[in-house]
């Protein structure tokens, strides 16, 4: 399981109380003391942060790249960026207010009001945000997505800028599979709903799907595109396992494929 994941909550927090005559522990506080508007982005840290960071105008360019890459609208919904000093801190933060959740290095979490991404200044935090604001930009207009799809993107444009969501780990672990005699199987990652079914491989087959999907013929990109933004309107759509059986009856054959022509490009 890699370490970070987010949660979609329907309901509000409740408040934490506790009783007894120990003594009263405050509960962790959020990053506030300095904060950086960016378009849809709200960050929040304890520090001052640069006026001109790679990062921070990474994660502001990657809103109109996500909208241009899967022809979706942009939102104005407001993304609340958490950037704690320490991943200690983060803990205790995520400890308090989302008990159930495992330690990981960041999150994004969806309540029925407010999009919000928690993460700390770590050797990966780069890699981190972008994987998080990324599901913040795509729950902002399509808030309904399957786990696998949501992760998939995620995993596709948390990788640097000029890198075209190439992932040569990604690509690494699934010719490994193939060659234990694994099969891939869309309706397979399409039936997962919890964060705690994604191990390694179901994220690195997630991502290689979305990539086959944008990156290998134009087709194939209009049937992801059309998909996302029929989620956007209604849930009550077919899934995309099913429309491309009938466009390509033999697309996971070509999926593998496609894989085994990248793991060579790469070389």
């Amino acid at each position: 399981m890699i370490a970070r994941g987010w949660i979609f909550l329907v309901l509000g927090l409740g408040s934490l109380t506790s009783a007894g005559c120990a003594r009263w522990h405050a509960a962790p506080a959020l990053p506030s003391h300095s904060s950086v508007v960016l378009d849809q982005l709200v960050i929040f840290s304890d520090s001052p942060l640069p006026q001109h960071h790679r990062l921070l105008e990474d994660l502001k360019l990657q809103r109109s790249q996500l909208s241009t890459k899967l022809a979706l609208k942009i939102s104005d919904e407001p993304i609340h960026v958490y950037l704690f000093p320490t991943a200690e801190k983060l803990e205790s933060y995520m400890r308090v207010h989302y008990p159930a959740l495992p330690k990981r290095r960041a999150f994004f979490v969806e309540s029925d009001t407010r999009l919000s991404v928690y993460a700390y200044w770590g050797d990966r935090v780069a890699e981190d945000l972008r994987h998080e604001v990324a599901h913040g930009y795509l729950h902002a207009v399509v808030p309904h997505l399957p786990l696998w799809l949501d992760e998939g993107l995620a995993e596709f444009f948390e990788v640097p800028r000029g890198q075209d969501g190439m992932n040569r780990p990604h690509v690494e672990q699934l010719m490994g599979q193939l060659s234990r005699g694994w099969q891939p199987s869309l309706k397979r990652l399409e039936a997962l709903e919890d964060t705690d079914d994604l191990a390694q491989e179901e994220y690195a087959e997630s991502w290689a799907w979305v990539y086959f999907l944008l990156e290998s013929s134009p087709e194939r990109r209009e049937v992801l595109r059309s998909y996302l933004q029929a989620l956007g309107k209604t849930t009550a759509v077919e899934t995309i396992s099913e429309h491309l059986m009938r466009f390509e009856p033999d697309c996971e054959q070509k999926f593998v494929e496609y894989i085994k022509t990248l793991d060579q490009s790469l070389r």
